[in-house]
């Protein structure tokens, strides 16, 4: 099982280091498959994803391609809505005696959401030509970002899911970015949301921390590798790949 789960980290890393989709969308699926409990799966991805992307973090500050800004009005909505969908998931026994039901049928239809903004990314990046909301200055999409917020920040709060992907579709529509920026400000808010996300599963007792530690061992020389072939392989037909897996287990999910 221990080593089942570091060679599930190292896929799962190189897969993200190849394409820069599916972390969460494939790591949480792929670990109730093996018979993890639901909940346990959730925080143990959170915590994995809040150490994984705190190494991406670092380097794009280094880099100076974080808006920071568009970090601060994101993480406005979606820190307090995550810490709202865990509470409600744990504090209301209503919500707590069908909690692995919810969130099992909560995974499927996000990654179903998922898979059609990989397949949106992948297909039609290029085409999204710049419209109104692009070019408007962010202080007038204040309110618009942090709704943002609020609504995606729910959705990772209770599923894990949708940190990088669903805030990445919103900021290519909305946001006027370079693609280094775009992801450097995407990574930076995964990181504040899923940690804060993470802390609060952890008090509740829903991370598995030998779990996380074995899929840190696999998945951050997977992160190195698949980061090192990406200049050498197109992401965009792996990332269709995965979409398609994702869309299928998240099919499969809900009914």
């Amino acid at each position: 099982m221990t080593v089942g789960i570091t060679v599930l980290g190292f896929v799962v890393g190189t897969l993200v280091g190849l394409t820069g989709v599916g972390g969460a969308a494939l790591l949480t699926p792929l670990l109730i498959t093996f018979g993890i409990n639901p909940s346990i799966a959730v925080g143990t991805d959170l915590v994995y994803n809040s150490i994984t992307k705190l190494f991406g973090v670092a380097q794009h500050w280094r880099q100076k391609t974080i808006n920071v800004k568009l970090v601060k009005y994101l993480a406005l909505g979606s820190v307090p809505s995550a810490i709202i969908a865990i509470g409600t998931l744990h504090l209301f026994p209503s919500f707590q005696q069908h909690q692995e039901n919810i969130i099992k049928h909560a995974l499927g239809y996000v990654l179903t959401l998922v898979a059609i903004s990989i397949i949106l990314r992948v297909f039609f990046d290029k085409k999204m030509g710049p419209n109104r909301w692009q070019n408007q200055p962010l202080e007038k999409k204040k309110t618009l970002t942090i709704l943002i917020g609020v609504l995606f920040g729910f959705i990772v709060g209770l599923t894990s899911i949708g940190s990088g992907s669903l805030f990445a579709i919103a900021m290519i529509y909305l946001y006027n970015m370079k693609s280094s920026e775009l992801v450097g400000t995407d990574i930076a808010h995964a990181f504040l949301l899923v940690t804060v996300a993470g802390i609060l599963n952890a008090s509740f007792g829903n991370v598995d921390y030998i779990l996380a530690g074995n899929l840190l061992i696999g998945s951050i020389p997977g992160v190195l590798l698949g980061s090192r072939l990406s200049v050498k392989v197109s992401p965009k037909p792996l990332q269709a790949i995965i979409a398609t897996i994702i869309l299928i287990t998240g099919i499969k999910l809900v009914n």
